[in-house]
Parts: structure tokens; C-alpha cells; sequence
């Protein structure tokens, strides 16, 4: 994975921490949702489905900032909803940043360009842009024409700015290892990000379209096709070794969702950001007040197709760190894609 070294070291240093605490349950990155609204109407989300009301809703600096100081995790991702449609999202990423917190602000782009002058290039801050496919692919999966060209020259714009960038693509049954292959080289190779992550579609219960997800057995013969002929170690992915084993079906992983919890305008969600049970107002009470062993493939029928990175990714991270041979694998990957 192509953590940066910093990154890397204060993610391991906290995980030795928890360790030490001899804490099972903690979190590795906050969910941060500021706001609902959106200005794209996705047909794989369901976040603007909520009423008017709270869609007009925007979460004050305080409460964003104090969230994930509770938690303690040593990384966040700004989510919603489009962030960049926050009066105060400047200042709720300086502050954490302050706070040596690294934030991923995630973004359709459409307003990158407009508001990039708000933010200062930083070790601690990368933007992280939805890049679903190729032009055509991409503006149908957004249900707007224009949406891809613009997010490509806003990247192109923050690279030159200083800035870090990184990418987020989802992926659905529509998709092939072709097509999968045909927008990581275009990332990786053309625009020359600096990470890009990628995550199996999940059946996220409020999405419109319900009919284009991912089952479990569809994403291991999609991703281990797509990975096929070194494609894995060329692409710079942000995303453990052991995680993309998990894509592939070479090894298998229990959830592990409280590592990766959801905060939002109603608090705490129970069990993460994909499901919702309900919510409560203290990430302690998260910890202590879902039953965790409730959930998971096998356990609970909505999560019988989950492969999603929230709930799998953070347990492959763990699995890295508490083997020798697995750390020094990752090392390795990481060093070598640094070359590349």
C-alpha cells in the first residue's frame, strides 16, 4: 500500500498503543458527515433521500472536530453529502489538521476548483476524489454529463497546487476486470495520483438502484481478474495486501466495524455507515451498546454480500500488523511502489 512513511509510522505507533491498553475495540478512521445535501444525485447512494429538512442541516465545527477527538483515531475521511457544500469545512479540516489528525476529504469534484483556495497543501490533508470509471462510465454512474472532465481537471489543478490527492472508486456488477483496469491505469498512469482506493459496491439499503451490487463470489472473480499480471503491484492503492487477498477470495476476514465508525448529524451510527440501527451520542456508547457479534456475513442477512472496506479493510490491517511476515510484506509493496 502506498501509505506515506509519516502516515504509516503514527498508524503504527497507535496501534502498538492500543495494544499496550490491551483495548479489542478502537477506532482506526472516523466517518466524518458533516451534511446530507449533495449537488449529484448518485444512484448507487441514498444520503439525499433524507427529508428537506435535514438536508438543509450543517454540522457545527465543534461538534465535527470534537467527534473525532473522542474517538481517538489518527485518521479521518470527510464524507456526506459533497463537504465542499459546508460553509466551515475549511475550518473543521484546519483544525484537525492542527490537531495532526490526517483527513481525507472526499469529493465529486465539482466544486474542488472553486474552493481549493480555502485549503493549504499539507502531509496531513489529501483530497480524495470519486472517479467511478472512464468518461461515459463515470457521468452515468453520477447521473450528470461533465462530471468526469471536471473532477479530472480539478485533480490536475490540486497536483499542481501542492496538493496530495488520492482517489475513491466504487465498483458494481456493471463493471468488468476491463473496465477496472481501464480507469486505475488511466489514474495511476495519466493523472499520476498519489493513492487510489477501491471498494466492491455494497447493497447500501436507502440507494435507489438496488439491482447493480456486488455479490461476494462476483467480487472475488472480478477483482482477481482485474489484478491479474502484476497489475496489483503497479498501481499505487492505498489499501493493505492483505485486503486485496480479501478481493481476490485468498483469504477471508470477520467484520470489524467499530475500526472504521460513521459520525453524523444523528450521532454515532450503529453498526456503520452502510447499516443503520440507530444511533447514539458517544463513541464509548457505540463500543459498549452494539452487539457486534450480530453482525457480519453469516450472521446478519443484510451483510451477506459485504465486502466493503469499512467493515474488512480495518481487520486486514490488524491481521498486517500482528504478523511478522505480513508486515514486512507490506513494507516491501510499499517500497516498491515508491520506486515505481
Amino acid at each position: 500500500m502506498a501509505m506515506p512513511l509519516r502516515q504509516s509510522m503514527k498508524v503504527a505507533a497507535y496501534l502498538f498503543e492500543q495494544k499496550l491498553r490491551k483495548r479489542d475495540k478502537f477506532a482506526l478512521i472516523v466517518e466524518l458527515e458533516p451534511l446530507f445535501a449533495c449537488n449529484l444525485k448518485c444512484e448507487g447512494c441514498g444520503k439525499i433521500q433524507h427529508p428537506a429538512g435535514v438536508l438543509k442541516q450543517r454540522m457545527p465545527v465543534a461538534q465535527a472536530v470534537g467527534a473525532v477527538l473522542e474517538s481517538g483515531a489518527p485518521m479521518v475521511s470527510i464524507a456526506g453529502g459533497e463537504p465542499l457544500m459546508h460553509p466551515q469545512i475549511d475550518e473543521i479540516v484546519r483544525q484537525l489538521v492542527a490537531k495532526k489528525k490526517f483527513v481525507f476529504l472526499c469529493t465529486n469534484a465539482l466544486l474542488l476548483r472553486k474552493k481549493m483556495d480555502k485549503f493549504k497543501p499539507s502531509p496531513y490533508f489529501a483530497w480524495a476524489v470519486h472517479i467511478d470509471g472512464l468518461r461515459e462510465r463515470h457521468d452515468e454512474s453520477v447521473a450528470k454529463e461533465g462530471v468526469f472532465d471536471e473532477a479530472v481537471e480539478a485533480i490536475k489543478e490540486a497536483k499542481r497546487r501542492g496538493f496530495r490527492v488520492t482517489t475513491n472508486s466504487t465498483f458494481f456488477n456493471t463493471d468488468t476486470p476491463q473496465t477496472i483496469i481501464e480507469v486505475l491505469n488511466f489514474l495511476n498512469d495519466d493523472l499520476k495520483v498519489d493513492e487510489m482506493m477501491l471498494s466492491p459496491a455494497y447493497a447500501y439499503e436507502k440507494a435507489p438502484d438496488q439491482e447493480h451490487f456486488l455479490g461476494v463470489q462476483q467480487t472475488r472473480e472480478l477483482f482477481k481478474k482485474a489484478f491479474a499480471g502484476g497489475n496489483r503491484r503497479r498501481w499505487r492503492l492505498n489499501q493493505s495486501p492483505l485486503f486485496l487477498d480479501f478481493l481476490e477470495g485468498k483469504v477471508d476476514f470477520p467484520c470489524t466495524a467499530w475500526a472504521i465508525p460513521s459520525y453524523s448529524l444523528f450521532g454515532w451510527q450503529k453498526p456503520c455507515y452502510l447499516m443503520s440501527d440507530g444511533y447514539v451520542q458517544t463513541y464509548r456508547q457505540l463500543l459498549e451498546d452494539t452487539d457486534w457479534d450480530s453482525y457480519g456475513r453469516g450472521k446478519d442477512d443484510r451483510c451477506a454480500n459485504c465486502m466493503a472496506h469499512c467493515g474488512y479493510e480495518p481487520t486486514a490491517v490488524l491481521a498486517t500488523m500482528g504478523s511478522l511476515k505480513e508486515s514486512l510484506r507490506a513494507a516491501r509493496e510499499t517500497f516498491t511502489e515508491s520506486r515505481g
